[in-house]
């Protein structure tokens, strides 16, 4: 009896530290996704690629077009348009100048509307020609079902088909933006006070993200609120050197949803952190295997890897990882070192993680006049 008791015991607590470390995350949010902050690879989801509303996290978009399109110290003159925004705005006015980088970062702190709008017309002449922009960005970042139709996020006056993202999509531009390191000082600020060029008006504002203060490692990023998308939020932390970015789009409507949308994000982090470690899978310059070199005196060479890959894994996915080579036996001279000689790739399951290119690791010179005679000698004599 008492032995039985025991094991009970013992498989309880083990029951109870599954749960506990290494469970997925139970979130509310209608997408969620997490995705290691380096590779951009998909770690956890949930509807993660399913099209939805995306709220002011669409500024992230609006900040990386201002951080690589425009100089920090421009000046900006806000429209009417810009003016007219509604809230969550600061209150600007048409006429006056304001720093593109002091816009930059009222409009990342604070969510500012009005201030998304004045910076898009500042880069590209018009929200319009902005929001090509920004849907042309999101396809290079590798993002494939996202489209804006608004710097700003707000989408009551835009169908669905013209402005939706995905949580793996904006977790993906978040880990891209987070790249930037003038991107992550704005976003961890604490407060900032700006002032209009001509010194009439000034701001002061603190940074609305709780994350930064709640969560160990938070490196910020941006939250989210409409009628359509409900509460928002893409997040990123760092932990020893580990950087997740996650997403949660559609956590909940009023101040239920408003808190679910952090508990779902810590909810998401702890897993990351407890199931997801740094791996090397590849090694640059790791021997992979050996090419014979036809007609030179390099009987063979080695072929090296081009590039390494590193990136976030659970202890199963490591074991599971594979190399495929794709060399040829042989390969006529001559070869210079660093030639490619074939690829290699790094597979997990069905998915296809990398391509690598293999070289050659040294120099196969073609056999010289001499050393043609030399051959031909030593074959004929070998024929006789």
């Amino acid at each position: 009896m008492h032995m039985r008791r025991a094991g009970i015991l013992v498989l309880l607590l083990f029951l109870c530290c599954s749960i506990a470390y290494g469970a997925e995350p139970s979130v509310g949010a209608q997408g969620a996704a997490l995705v290691d902050g380096n590779t951009g690879r998909l770690l956890w989801g949930k509807n993660a690629e399913e099209p939805l509303a995306m709220a002011s996290t669409t500024k992230i978009m609006t900040a990386i077009l201002v951080l690589e399109n425009a100089n920090l110290d421009d000046v900006v003159t806000v429209s009417k348009k810009a003016a007219n925004q509604p809230e969550v705005h600061m209150d600007l006015k048409a006429g006056e100048q304001w720093k593109v980088g002091d816009l930059l970062s009222v409009m990342m702190m604070r969510s500012y509307n009005d201030t998304a709008v004045a910076l898009a017309e500042h880069v590209s002449g018009s929200v319009e020609e902005f929001c090509q922009l920004m849907t042309k960005k999101a396809a290079e970042i590798g993002a494939e079902d996202t489209v804006f139709g608004s710097p700003n996020g707000l989408d009551s006056q835009i169908p669905f088909a013209k402005h939706h993202s995905t949580a793996k999509d904006m977790a993906l531009i978040g880990a891209y933006a987070l790249k930037n390191e003038k991107f992550c000082s704005v976003i961890a600020q604490p407060s900032i006070t700006i002032k209009e060029v001509t010194g009439k008006r000034q701001c002061e504002v603190t940074n609305a993200d709780r994350f930064l203060k709640e969560y160990k490692g938070a490196m910020g990023v941006k939250t989210g609120y409409t009628n359509k998308a409900g509460h928002c939020f893409v997040g990123a932390a760092e932990q020893n050197g580990v950087r997740l970015v996650s997403t949660v789009l559609g956590s909940g409507w009023g101040s239920g949803g408003k808190e679910k949308k952090w508990s779902d994000t810590k909810a998401i982090m702890n897993y990351g952190f407890d199931t997801f470690f740094p791996f090397e899978a590849a090694k640059k310059g790791q021997v992979c295997g050996k090419v014979a070199m036809l007609h030179s005196k390099v009987g063979e060479v080695n072929a090296v890897l081009q590039d390494g890959y590193q990136g976030l894994f659970s202890k199963e996915e490591q074991n599971a990882i594979q190399l495929i080579i794709s060399l040829p036996e042989s390969i006529e001279a001559p070869v210079q070192a660093g030639q490619q000689l074939g690829n290699a790739q790094i597979k997990l399951k069905d998915e296809v993680l990398a391509e690598i290119p293999i070289l050659a690791d040294q120099t196969a010179p073609a056999y010289t006049l001499a050393d043609w005679l030399s051959y031909l000698s030593q074959s004929w004599i070998t024929w006789f």
